[in-house]
């Protein structure tokens, strides 16, 4: 694994454990990256382009005014992402600034779960 994948995978895991809840985060191989999961839902995928968090909408707005905050965009000429947001370095390297948006992405994607009717 690249050490720029290492070094985001260890600031994720150290916001997961700023919110107590350490066992509650996963990683999978996707598409040369890793593919986070916090409770089951994706939540954040590490590329050497950055780590992007996946947010909602109402969310995502103030997000972006942060310097070095943009949509990921996955391959070149694809179109931005609607859900995925590149996380600043600064805010990777602030674990208490990092975990709250940890933490907003699991409300989304608890809520976005709970959302769906069931089939």
């Amino acid at each position: 694994m690249p050490t720029l994948l290492e070094a985001m995978r260890r600031e994720l895991e150290d916001a997961a454990v700023h919110l107590g809840k350490p066992h509650d985060l996963r990683f999978k191989p996707m598409f040369g990256g890793l593919m986070a999961h916090f409770g089951e839902q994706p939540c954040a995928w590490l590329t050497v382009d950055g780590l992007a968090m996946k947010l909602a909408p109402a969310d995502q707005q103030a997000r972006l005014q942060l310097d070095g905050a943009a949509r990921l965009i996955a391959k070149p000429g694809a179109a931005p992402s609607r859900h995925y947001i590149i996380v600043p370095a600064a805010v990777c390297r602030d674990t208490a600034q990092f975990a709250g948006w940890l933490a907003k992405s699991a409300a989304h994607a608890t809520s976005a779960t709970r959302a769906r009717p069931r089939r």
